[in-house]
């Protein structure tokens, strides 16, 4: 697992991703121009599997967002009511919020005009994202790692897959495609690490 950095770094560096809110009182966003960062981003709806029921207009939202402002996806999985991601911004940019406006913005409007029928709050807005997300500045190499394998490895810690091979909304299959993750990386079901940001 050491090496993982070190081959992702050659494997994927200036590449990205293809095909594939919590009320925190107090909390500040940490804008680092060109950062790289962990997300959590959930819907209002826990029980709502619109993620990965329209994961084709999820993935349109994203290349969208990405075209009008660019980053790259390091790392994401997709769950049905919430997903997580790693994004580097280019040099001199911190405006994540702008690109997580955006990518909600496509892809509610995308639902919409699927003729999907979305719940609105009191004053007319759309409640189907939560309105604030998790956000998390990545340190280091480690820390880095850390939450890569966080991600991949979340289905099967939500009991969505019993191996992280088996879920297909991840990029755990990139990673295996550029030879730096073994496709039996994690093995069978078993106990995840870290909160990383989620409500139990």
């Amino acid at each position: 697992m050491a090496t993982v950095v070190a081959r992702m770094s050659e494997a994927i560096c200036g590449k990205r991703l293809g095909d594939s809110e919590f009320d925190m009182v107090g909390y500040r966003r940490n804008f680092v121009p060109g950062g790289t960062f962990f997300f959590t981003v959930t819907l209002v709806d826990r029980s709502s599997k619109v993620l990965v029921e329209r994961i084709a207009l999820l993935r349109n939202a994203l290349r969208a967002a990405r075209r009008e402002r660019p980053f790259t996806i390091d790392a994401i999985v997709i769950l049905p009511e919430h997903l997580h991601a790693i994004f580097t911004l280019p040099p001199g940019d911190s405006d994540f919020s702008g690109r997580w406006r955006r990518i909600k913005g496509h892809f509610s409007s995308a639902l919409i005009d699927a003729c999907i029928d979305l719940k609105r709050w009191p004053n007319g807005d759309l409640a189907l994202w939560q309105r604030r997300f998790w956000e998390h500045t990545i340190r280091d190499d480690e820390d880095f790692e850390r939450h890569v394998d966080y991600i991949h490895f979340n289905p099967v810690k939500h009991a969505l897959a019993q191996r992280v091979r088996d879920w297909p909304y991840s990029s755990f299959h990139r990673y295996v495609r550029d030879g730096i993750l073994p496709e039996d990386w994690a093995g069978d079901a078993g106990q995840g690490g870290g909160s990383f940001g989620e409500r139990e």
